[in-house]
């Protein structure tokens, strides 16, 4: 009797001690997971200002499509130089400590990114414009000046920004490309360790919970990011440094650049701050039950004798499979001989293809096919893409869990989704504008009859005595709805006026009514889109909140394919080489392609002060819709084909078997999430953000 109150008391003795532990373990535990939000927000955040910013760095630097595509794709090659350190020593390191110094990494990344800003000068829009901090910005617009040597004309505008002003096309987009690489060195542990990190010490049965908490936590930093790059695009570049009223052109202007910069630094430093609380975090948290919790996941596993020992082995050194060289080689073979995995591979490589160069450059298709400025744009697709993307995932889920669809029907399903998708994708190519009526591009310069090539289209009588700079872009817009290239191949001899409000007089070019007059008035500005253009980008904006929609129906499907078709030791391996391949053949080949293709659909190239060419002026709306869509059309078909062999493959090997999506399925889901390209920037891509 007393030996049992002795043992009744010594154990109300250790509940007060289980107590503070199980205490002790969840404050910490809440606390990573409050940083992890902050950590996912400011990563997502990065992203999204980078994808929204492309036009305003290709314009403020002076660089061609492609080029910025190869500083897009840095951001994968950053990724690629430390992923194979943050798999294999991840675990074994400090995670919160890992994750801090990533945090950092990926704010510093985001800083240097907009730094060339404070050392390239004042932006200067046009030849004939300088800027100087203590003076008025003086305007020299050249006029038809019959008879006038055009020599000394150029020799001056060569002149003209040496001093304070700096080539805009040098190479400081350097700077950008090595701040967009170390932002993916930063990103890469985030997500693979703190997933990880938070399978391991919570809860029994409420990993799930916490990672669909985080995964919606972290849609406020592409909400945020959109509204912060609406807010800065409308800012003058130079805010602060010039007297923004001599500033003449518009954010509808090709020439406009916004203070893009303002956006990386404020990601930047929400980075940084989100690496703070990592590093007062433990290694490792006390958790209860965690072996039973390991022993009875992995005896789930319907595994053969042999592979039951060889895991059981594994499990007790804490290593996996891929640890040895042998075991690796063993292990890849496996997969890549596996042909439902290298089918799944293909076919998923060729989407995220399709999806990133399209997030790449679907900013700068709606800013040029529908006239819209950046702030308009980033505001717009941010706010119909994240509750289409949203709203499809969680239909997706719900479905797949409310009809408890086997494995083949997993697959129908999604190919039913994407089926969908691409059928509303095909839509676009009725929506494509056509082309600006551009005297000296798609018409002669009197404006009269249209030309079959915008290359060295001849002088007009209008204008072939006025001595112009063919290079210079400083367009007008007619009464009749023409834009011309520049006062002087307007036509115009005078202007009255200054700043914003100038306006040029006897246009000669310029025809009324089928006849040319000398009392014609101009002001500066393109034409504006048509009225059916218009009507066309309200569809447009329907269009792609269905396709959206119907995409992320799919996505969660496409993510259990990858690995329910391997093995289950096999899981992580595969959810890691097929992270590899995208990023190697996808996120860095993608943008540097689409980019090249869409600077073919240029019709008018900036020409900098050294006479290298720039960035695009004005694009060819058709030939760059039909570029557009056509190679995002290209990718997505083949990967549909792919699907359909991949179901009748599926059918064929599990023919009379009845796979269903398992809890334990479900739960390694969440681990296989713990792979580099659910958790990292391809997250972004392949939801559309």
């Amino acid at each position: 009797m007393m030996d049992q109150n002795h043992h009744s008391d010594k154990t109300e003795e250790a509940q007060p001690s289980e107590k503070k532990t199980t205490r002790n373990c969840c404050n910490g535990f809440k606390m990573f997971l409050a940083a992890l939000s902050l950590s996912f927000i400011s990563k997502a955040l990065g992203a999204v200002i980078m994808k929204s910013s492309i036009t305003q760095i290709e314009r403020r630097f002076d660089i061609s499509s492609s080029t910025v595509g190869l500083i897009d794709g840095s951001f994968e090659i950053g990724n690629l130089l430390v992923i194979v350190f943050v798999s294999y020593f991840g675990a074994k390191l400090h995670r919160p400590k890992l994750i801090g110094i990533g945090c950092i990494i990926m704010g510093t990344g985001s800083i240097l990114t907009a730094l060339p800003h404070f050392f390239m000068g004042y932006y200067r829009y046009s030849k004939d414009t300088t800027f100087n901090p203590s003076e008025n910005s003086t305007s020299n617009l050249p006029t038809c000046s019959i008879n006038q040597n055009l020599l000394p004309n150029r020799t001056s505008l060569e002149v003209v920004g040496k001093g304070l002003e700096k080539d805009s096309g040098s190479y400081m987009w350097i700077y950008v490309l090595m701040g967009n690489m170390l932002r993916g060195i930063g990103e890469t542990p985030i997500g693979p360790l703190g997933i990880s990190y938070i399978d391991d010490f919570a809860e029994e049965g409420h990993s799930s919970l916490y990672l669909g908490n985080l995964l919606a936590v972290t849609m406020i930093g592409p909400i945020i990011g959109f509204i912060l790059v609406s807010q800065f695009s409308k800012m003058y570049v130079d805010i602060g440094y010039v007297d923004l009223s001599t500033i003449r052109i518009t954010p509808k202007d090709s020439r406009w650049v916004g203070a893009w910069w303002l956006g990386f630094l404020a990601a930047g430093l929400i980075a940084i701050i989100s690496s703070i609380p990592f590093f007062f975090l433990p290694k490792t948290l006390n958790k209860p039950n965690k072996e039973k919790k390991a022993s009875a996941f992995s005896v789930s596993l319907p595994m053969k004798n042999e592979e039951k020992s060889q895991m059981a082995s594994l499990t007790k050194t804490g290593q996996n499979v891929t640890d040895t060289v042998t075991g690796f080689l063993q292990s890849l073979k496996s997969i890549l001989t596996n042909p439902l995995y290298v089918l799944t591979l293909f076919l998923t490589l060729l989407q995220a293809s399709s999806h990133i160069g399209s997030i790449t450059y679907v900013f700068k298709y709606v800013e040029q096919q529908y006239g819209n400025s950046a702030s308009e744009t980033s505001i717009l697709l941010g706010f119909i893409s994240i509750p289409s993307l949203a709203a499809g995932m969680f239909t997706g889920g719900f479905i797949v869990k409310k009809f408890k669809f086997t494995l083949v029907g997993i697959a129908k399903f999604s190919l039913c989704a994407h089926m969908t998708s691409f059928l509303f994708h095909l839509i676009n190519f009725a929506l494509i504008c056509e082309n600006k009526s551009v005297a000296g591009l798609t018409l002669t310069y009197d404006g009269n009859t249209p030309v079959a090539s915008h290359v060295n289209v001849p002088l007009s009588y209008c204008n072939s005595d006025c001595n112009c700079d063919p290079t210079q872009w400083e367009p007008l817009c007619g009464s009749n709805g023409i834009t011309y290239m520049s006062p002087c191949l307007a036509g115009c001899t005078s202007s009255s006026g200054s700043k914003k409000s100038i306006v040029f007089h006897n246009c000669s070019c310029v025809e009324e009514n089928g006849f040319q007059s000398k009392n014609n008035s101009m002001k500066l500005g393109e034409c504006p889109k048509s009225d059916d253009c218009k009507r066309k980008f309200y569809i447009y904006i329907v269009v792609q909140i269905l396709t959206l929609f119907s995409a992320a129906l799919g996505s969660t499907s496409n993510i259990m394919l990858i690995f329910k078709n391997v093995e289950p030791e096999l899981k992580s391996l595969a959810m890691g080489f097929h992270s590899l391949t995208i990023r190697t053949l996808g996120g860095i080949p993608a943008p540097i392609y689409f980019g090249a293709l869409i600077d073919r659909a240029c019709m008018k190239w900036s020409i900098n002060n050294y006479g290298k060419q720039g960035s695009c002026r004005l694009y060819n709306s058709l030939l760059y819709g039909h570029t557009f869509f056509g190679l995002t059309t290209g990718l997505k078909f083949p990967a549909l084909v792919l699907f359909v062999v991949l179901i009748f493959a599926m059918k064929k090997k599990y023919q009379g078997k009845d796979i269903k999506a398992s809890e334990n399925e479900t739960k390694a889901v969440n681990e296989a999430n713990s792979g580099p390209l659910i958790n990292d920037a391809k997250v972004d891509h392949e939801t559309h953000i």
